[in-house]
């Protein structure tokens, strides 16, 4: 009886060990097969465009001052007419041509207590052309000079009257883009497979950056540059 017991027991030892044996080459292979598929490479791809703008936003300022409101408002109406007349006359319509009211301060309320001031109301006018035609109002700008003839006397090209450009057409350029970043980011990743003996395999992960629209430089406000960067993760195998 005691010989039957030991027999058992050893069988029963050697499935443990031998389960063990299994249970432990099934880990081992199967943290290698992981380690192996995890192997990735991670990189990114540029897409950039340079594209004419295809807004225009041109605010025309100047400002008046005088001691009797009426003759001011009067003035500043005398004035913007002849702002919109020049406008007219290089092709813009109505629709292009913003005209708010004007804004007044009487300094008599506003002043500080100091000394009185020379005249007592100032008034600020801003005509705004928004406009399609970014040549147009290039060009346009270039003839302020008449203006000044004329006895107007605008603004310097601070923040609120610096000509703007725009382009709204982003979505139409969004798809070649991201497919050229794509592809660009793919070339990068396959030379490193090569570079590293290795083989490029399928997309293991991938994010679009954000596209960005800027000036190309101060001077050319009227191009942009439009650019994005996508990340895209590959795997890598043997």
């Amino acid at each position: 009886m005691e010989d039957r017991g030991l027999g058992a027991a050893f069988i029963k030892g050697l499935f443990v060990c031998t389960g063990l044996c299994v249970l432990g080459y099934c880990l081992y292979t199967g943290t290698v097969y992981f380690k192996t598929i995890d192997r990735s490479v991670s990189v990114k791809g540029l897409s950039e465009r340079e594209v004419p703008a295809d807004i225009a936003i041109w605010p025309i300022k100047f400002s008046e001052a005088g001691n009797d409101l009426n003759e001011l408002y009067a003035t500043i109406q005398a004035k913007s007419g002849i702002i919109v007349g020049f406008l007219k006359q290089r092709g813009f319509t109505e629709e292009e041509i913003s005209l708010p009211a004007p804004a007044i301060t009487d300094k008599q309320v506003d002043g500080s207590g100091g000394e009185a001031p020379r005249f007592r109301y100032t008034g600020r006018a801003v005509i705004t052309v928004y406009s399609k035609r970014v040549d147009a109002v290039r060009k346009a700008s270039q003839g302020l000079v008449e203006l000044g003839r004329q006895g107007i006397v605008l603004a310097g090209e601070d923040y609120e009257s610096k000509m703007g450009f725009m382009f709204t057409r982003l979505n139409e350029l969004k798809p070649a883009m991201i497919e050229e970043a794509t592809r660009n980011a793919r070339e990068v990743a396959a030379k490193f497979a090569k570079d590293s003996d290795s083989r490029l395999g399928k997309i293991k992960s991938a994010s679009q950056g954000q596209f960005t629209i800027e000036d190309r430089d101060s001077t050319t406000a009227f191009i942009k540059k439009i650019r994005v960067v996508s990340t895209v993760e590959y795997y890598l195998s043997d």
